[in-house]
């Protein structure tokens, strides 16, 4: 795994615009911890072939070298999502957010706290998260913060696909400072879970080699939304959104959507 040689502008910040009666409603698709955009931009080209309006972020510390990713503080990577939140506010009426592991942990994160961006929380339609990460378990922020004094990059957990021969693009070393920061974000993101209201839907991989279920297990059962769903993936490990159940995510998301502009107009 690593970014050399990844196709033209897949680990690059991508949007499209929408087109017909969907092009008012906007999708934020947000990749994971040492990942890169190439993870959404699948998913998000699927979105964006029905007429919604797309924008697939490079997060702060990625896409460049993985050393630069100990070199984040933890609030960039939701400062980026707000900024693509208010970018498609100035042409679309409302946004679903989408996240993939750390992916989801960050959008969870920003939509606990619009109000203080000044943000209308009314603005977000709904949430879809894939194998979302809320925290490690065993390693609180402070076990990290000492660790991460030792050593700068550990081996990597990236790329836990099935399918053979496909790649996220992303980091192959894990940067320690970084994940010190992942924790802190998902500590306060986790408090914040029952603050959220908006509908959910989410996909869990049963065979994920990167998080253990509780990940799902605490966002299901700390988040404030009343609408909430669980599909469950057979045949995907981690990166579900380039693997197998590649297909299956992407209908079933598009399903959710229309649902939501439905229930809103």
């Amino acid at each position: 795994m690593a970014i050399t040689g990844a196709p033209q502008g897949w680990i690059n910040d991508w949007a499209a615009p929408g087109h017909g009666d969907n092009s008012k409603i906007g999708i934020i698709l947000v990749h994971g911890f040492t990942g890169s955009p190439a993870a959404m931009r699948p998913w998000g080209e699927f979105l964006n072939s029905k007429g919604y309006t797309v924008r697939v972020p490079l997060l702060p510390g990625h896409g460049t070298k993985v050393e630069d990713l100990n070199s984040v503080r933890w609030q960039e990577w939701p400062a980026k999502v707000i900024f693509e939140v208010k970018q498609l506010s100035q042409s679309c009426d409302r946004i679903i957010l989408i996240g993939l592991s750390m992916g989801g942990g960050t959008i969870l994160n920003v939509v606990a706290s619009l109000e203080n961006e000044k943000i209308n929380p009314k603005n977000i339609a709904g949430i879809i998260l894939v194998n979302p990460m809320i925290h490690v378990r065993g390693v609180p922020a402070e076990l990290a913060y000492f660790l991460s004094r030792f050593q700068r990059l550990r081996k990597s957990v990236g790329d836990d696909i099935k399918r053979p021969g496909v790649t996220e693009w992303g980091y192959d070393a894990l940067p320690t400072r970084g994940v010190h920061q992942l924790l802190k974000m998902l500590r306060i993101t986790r408090r914040n879970l029952p603050a959220i209201k908006v509908p959910l839907q989410l996909f869990h991989s049963v065979s994920d080699h990167t998080l253990p279920v509780s990940n799902t297990e605490i966002v299901l059962k700390e988040i404030g939304s009343v609408e909430k769903n669980r599909i469950e993936l057979m045949n995907s490990y981690h990166v579900a959104t380039m693997d197998y159940d590649q297909e299956l995510i992407f209908h079933n998301s598009l399903a959710f959507i229309e649902g939501l502009a439905l229930k809103q107009k």
